[in-house]
């Protein structure tokens, strides 16, 4: 069996209408992962739309609604192959009102490709998507610069537009000496998959060997394992068959582990008896795998979805209350202390109380604008204190980042998404 190419989560963000649907359909054509008659078929869906031009995008934008106003609505997924990676592209919406979908896409991604038009520059969301994509843990990051074919492909606004990304980028803690920025006409197709002989002035790679060249996500096998369950299964002859994927840290076959809260909200000690992955038994298990375990110990009444299990000696902490940093993104008024809403925070689904609002940040740069404001809005980051309404298992996002991450959801809607920055435990 040939080596698993190594997989990445590659979210592509940016403010609306600057090319990132078109980015990645250039990017799958070019590349050969859409063939010339699928792409006939758009560009004829397209002119007959009247959206000439958007025939790349197209690719991306599959539903009805988008394809008619010309603006990406959910999270679109594709597989891409390279030499070395094995990538699912999110191509997450920059449209305002779909903000709750970029939150899913990247949280869920290893990289991001942040698309500025070089046209427009900087926008708003520029701004928010580049603090968001650092709220909420996307490491690595690519600069494109697209439709320089509008600008002449003239160096100096590729320049001046990368001075002031590099500070933008600085003021929310990312390192802009480990930012590649590109120059890309994503219609035209320079510098996506081929290089081009209009920006001869750029000395850097195509947009296809940029992301081939992001590092490896560190597998975090050096924290303590944390393996959330998803579901618990019932099998005849096996017994109790929890299942989930490792967050964090390695599980081995007689392993001693607790699963937290557990029904009485006291832990539920156990051994690994076996692990099994594609229904192959393994040995052991590392962060990324999904598994279906059987431990000795647990019934099928003590555990549930939710629940997470570690390792004995290092139990994953359930918290009474916690403090988080918070974005608001799509709250119908306003967010004042006693807002009880639903929590998504690894496999959990759990109604938590905001208490108190500690701080209101600028979004853009993390500063404290106010100190205990009485609420805060749309677009508003902030500092808040939580109480889940039962146990809940979170951990600091300084100890382990994977279980830190969380998003806010009401009425079928995402309100907010933030971390974990401190914690009282359960006692």
């Amino acid at each position: 069996m040939a080596k698993e190419k190594t997989h990445i989560n590659l979210v592509f963000i940016g403010h609306v209408d600057h090319g990132k649907s078109t980015s990645v359909g250039r990017l799958l054509f070019d590349s050969g992962n859409i063939d010339e008659q699928q792409l006939r078929k758009l560009k004829e869906k397209a002119s007959e739309l009247g959206k000439s031009g958007f025939e790349f995008a197209f690719i991306m934008d599959n539903l009805k609604e988008e394809r008619e106003r010309g603006v990406t609505i959910d999270l679109a997924h594709k597989k891409f192959e390279t030499d070395k990676y094995y990538f699912t592209i999110i191509d997450a919406p920059g449209h305002k009102d779909f903000i709750k979908n970029m939150i899913t896409g990247a949280s869920q991604a290893d990289a991001g490709v942040l698309v500025v038009a070089a046209n427009d520059g900087i926008m708003a969301q520029t701004k928010e998507h580049v603090f968001l994509a650092r709220t909420l843990g996307v490491s690595q990051l690519i600069v494109a610069i697209n439709k320089m074919d509008m600008k002449n492909y003239d160096q100096k606004v590729f320049d001046k537009i990368k001075a002031d990304m590099t500070a933008l980028l600085k003021s929310v803690g990312y390192k802009p000496e480990d930012v590649p920025f590109i120059p890309i006409a994503a219609l035209p197709g320079d510098n996506i998959f081929k290089k081009s002989d209009k920006l001869s002035w750029f000395s850097g790679g195509t947009l296809l060997e940029t992301i081939d060249g992001l590092k490896e996500p560190e597998k975090p096998t050096n924290l303590p394992l944390r393996m959330p369950i998803q579901d618990v299964y019932n099998i005849t002859g096996i017994g109790v068959v929890p299942v989930g994927r490792i967050e964090t840290g390695v599980m081995k076959v007689g392993q001693k582990v607790v699963a937290v809260p557990g029904r009485e909200g006291k832990g539920v000690p156990g051994e690994v008896k076996s692990i099994e992955m594609h229904h192959e038994q393994m040995k052991t298990a590392e962060p990324g795998d999904n598994v279906g375990i059987n431990v000795r110990g647990f019934g099928k009444k003590d555990i549930a979805r939710g629940d997470v299990i570690g390792p004995a000696d290092n139990v994953p902490t359930v918290a009474s209350e916690f403090t988080a940093q918070i974005v608001i993104l799509n709250h119908p008024s306003v967010v004042t202390a006693g807002y009880t809403p639903v929590f998504h925070i690894h496999t959990a689904q759990v109604a938590c109380q905001i208490t108190a609002i500690e701080k209101k940040l600028n979004p853009a740069t993390g500063a404290v604008l106010q100190e205990n404001p009485d609420f805060v809005k749309n677009g508003d980051a902030a500092i808040v204190k939580i109480k889940p309404v039962q146990p809940l298992v979170i951990e600091k996002q300084k100890d382990i980042p994977q279980l830190s991450r969380f998003a806010v959801r009401d009425s079928g809607a995402t309100v907010a998404a933030g971390m974990c920055i401190d914690l009282v435990k359960k006692t």
